[in-house]
């Protein structure tokens, strides 16, 4: 038999669900101690499932695509931070060769972004023309895996500001085309505009979300849309707004204004019942393994420390469709030293990584 680890201590299988210990036997988990099990190596700590990034990017960086070794670290620091699965929100570089490593994050793939021709990141995305939608999110639905990711709004050069990307038909008919295909849809948004059109139309979930409002918050909860606040990537909208203002003022005002209302649009929102989930936004111009402080800014917005926790851990891995701590599932865990439901920055550093039953931090 190969090495059994036994993680003893405190299990965090569920939020009130608590163990004194657990076995990985085979890569898998199990709550019965093993009959035979030979050489055993003991982990000691609270024990958490492994992180959850819902929205990182790995394969790119500010200018695009990277190379397999940049992605490969990329992965690596997302690992060590405690992070063993990524919902990748758009990438232009092809990381299926991480699929076959046991040593990386597990990734579900949103496929290519999908822009408004000149309405997005140079070198990020599919750029195309509302009458291409519905086409170009087939082949993304079938390229990713279960998602498709929009560029709901960006900055309209004609008017200054931002502004919404797609027409309500055009986008109500590419969803339902994705929805057809078996793949959930996510839009990048950060302004109020295009909110309404594109639930209304069925969209299973927005990045950012800035723009949200009284108005459309109980529209988010009466459908189940989930946000990803990415607050580390908001808390860059000032320095944004400071180097687009003198050819952008009205976008840069309003950058600055969605920036100054974020904590209580997300606790707003929260409030009513929207779902919400930790993404960092890492690998544009963010840096990787930001997850705990990701998780610490959800609980400065006054979301409570346990259902931040969850929104890395046991509920993100349902939302996305991955196991946690239950009997048989695959080993991947996070031990700390203190128990991060009393205090969420107990995250940021980790004791040990395990994942598909391995110590690999």
């Amino acid at each position: 038999m190969s090495v059994v680890l036994h993680v003893t201590g405190r299990v965090l299988a569920g939020p009130e669900d608590v163990r004194d210990e657990l076995w990985v036997v085979d890569g898998r988990v199990t709550y019965d101690r093993p009959a035979h099990a030979g050489d055993v190596r003991t982990v000691r700590g609270w024990a958490l499932p492994g992180l959850v990034d819902a929205h990182c990017h790995v394969g790119l960086d500010a200018h695009g695509a990277v190379d397999e070794a940049t992605s490969e670290k990329q992965a690596l620091t997302d690992r060590d931070a405690g992070t063993l699965l990524i919902r990748d929100a758009g990438s232009p570089a092809d990381t299926r060769w991480i699929d076959d490593r046991d040593d990386l994050p597990e990734i579900i793939r949103a496929g290519r972004h999908i822009a408004r021709t000149r309405r997005y990141i140079r070198n990020y995305a599919h750029e195309i023309e509302p009458a291409d939608l519905v086409a170009y999110v087939g082949r993304e639905a079938l390229r990713g895996d279960g998602w498709v990711k929009l560029v709901g709004d960006w900055l309209d050069r004609e008017t200054g500001d931002l502004g919404a990307c797609w027409p309500r038909a055009e986008a109500e008919a590419a969803i339902a085309e994705a929805h057809r295909l078996g793949a959930r849809v996510t839009a990048h948004c950060f302004a109020e505009e295009s909110l309404r059109d594109l639930v209304e139309a069925g969209i299973d979930c927005v990045e950012h979300a800035t723009g949200l409002t009284e108005d459309t918050i109980p529209l988010f909860a009466e459908r189940g849309v989930a946000i990803v606040p990415t607050l580390v990537n908001i808390a860059t909208f000032p320095r944004l707004a400071d180097g687009g203002e003198a050819k952008f003022p009205r976008w840069a005002g309003h950058m600055r204004r969605l920036h100054e209302r974020r904590y209580d649009t997300v606790r707003s929102a929260y409030d009513a019942g929207v779902p919400v989930f930790v993404g960092t936004d890492a690998g544009g111009s963010l840096a990787h393994g930001l997850v705990a402080s990701e998780v610490a800014e959800l609980v400065k917005a006054g979301i409570p420390p346990l259902e931040a926790l969850s929104a890395t851990s046991w509920g993100a891995r349902a939302w996305l469709g991955r196991p946690a701590l239950e009997e048989g599932a695959p080993a991947d865990l996070v031990v700390y030293d203190e128990d991060p439901r009393a205090d969420v920055r107990v995250l940021a550093a980790p004791r040990r990584v395990v994942l598909a039953g391995r110590v690999v931090g």
